[in-house]
């Protein structure tokens, strides 16, 4: 659900936030453009597959201990480029690098960090399944001037943008400057984003949940108990059907629910409690959480709001539920009363 919207790009919609509003300032602006570009030579690169000869592994690992995708590296590499040189920010976090990434001296510097996931759902990419790119925008503290790991470790409630991009049949850009959410689709013939949706809305009731249920074996109690009685349908304790539904890529499962409502799981279970979770706090959480809270929706651990949470290491990972705000709620609830 969303309200009536004028076609307008991005840079106008930028400018009016800005000039009218006053909600954002000109570096902020200029960033999400410069952010925007870099996910439009991604889409392309997407797109061109196998002509582009941008398939299968890169034959290294990432900080994480994944194999990277060719795809992850370049993503990588194209937002890097794009942002170190616009005077506008003083680093750069990717979840494809050990450590931040300074900007460099022959370049001005700015007030900002930037924090992005290249290219969520990666290991999608040579089945043809919709991948795309989060980022989320901070505040470099201030009298900083060369930012390392702590100063990006700030709650996700301090972020001052989010969004992601789906690299789908269309391509789609979501953001948040925490004012509501909005969308834009690339027209690919013009080049440019133009705003399609505005302030949208989760509802706060749904009937369909994504949840990666070949991991059940491994499922804490209260996780078990919310996913069976969705699975019960009418005849359970709650007299409705749900439908599951799994991309096993973060932004178009999120996106989904952003679109018609719905909860996305990803719990602490016995195959990756050691890790704390399976999807990162920085990277992937705080900015969808940010996005779908600005939507109406909610954002949990199962015992905590994740926009609350103090981050204590630059490639955290933490248990996820989010979407619905009742679905959370009451999975919540759950580990509330098992605890």
């Amino acid at each position: 659900m969303s309200e009536p919207v004028k076609p307008i790009s991005l840079t106008q919609f930028l400018i009016e936030q800005q000039r009218e509003r006053q909600h954002i300032n000109a570096d902020l602006r200029l960033l999400l453009e410069v952010v925007g570009r870099a996910c439009k030579a991604i889409a392309v690169a997407v797109g061109r597959g196998a002509l582009g000869n941008v398939l299968g592994n890169a034959g290294a690992v990432n900080v994480q201990g994944e194999a990277q995708k060719k795809l992850d590296v370049l993503s990588n590499e194209i937002l890097l480029q794009a942002n170190e040189w616009g005077g506008h920010l003083a680093a750069i976090a990717s979840e494809e690098m050990d450590d931040p990434h300074l900007i460099p001296h022959r370049y001005p510097k700015g007030n900002y960090l930037l924090v992005f996931d290249p290219l969520d759902g990666s290991s999608n990419i040579d089945v043809n399944v919709s991948v795309g790119t989060i980022f989320s925008v901070l505040r470099c503290p201030e009298g900083v001037d060369e930012p390392n790991a702590e100063h990006f470790l700030q709650p996700g409630s301090q972020q001052v943008a989010a969004g992601y991009t789906v690299y789908g049949p269309s391509t789609l850009l979501v953001l948040t400057l925490g004012d509501g959410v909005y969308q834009f689709t690339l027209d690919r013939e013009l080049g440019s984003f133009v705003l399609t949706q505005r302030r949208l809305r989760i509802p706060e009731d749904t009937q369909e949940f994504a949840i990666n249920a070949s991991n059940r074996r491994h499922w804490d109690p209260p996780v078990r108990r919310y996913v069976e009685e969705l699975q019960q349908g009418k005849e359970g304790p709650r007299g409705k059907d749900f439908n599951m539904r799994w991309v096993a890529s973060m932004v178009a499962d999120v996106h989904r629910i952003l679109t018609r409502g719905g909860i996305f799981m990803y719990p602490v279970d016995n195959k990756c409690r050691d890790k704390g979770g399976r999807l990162r706090l920085l990277y992937e959480a705080n900015p969808m959480s940010f996005i779908v809270e600005q939507a109406g929706g909610a954002a949990s651990t199962g015992t905590q709001r994740i926009l609350d949470v103090q981050p204590q290491g630059l490639h955290q990972r933490i248990a996820v539920f989010l979407g619905s705000k009742n679905e959370v709620e009451r999975a919540a609830a759950y580990h509330a009363e098992a605890d």
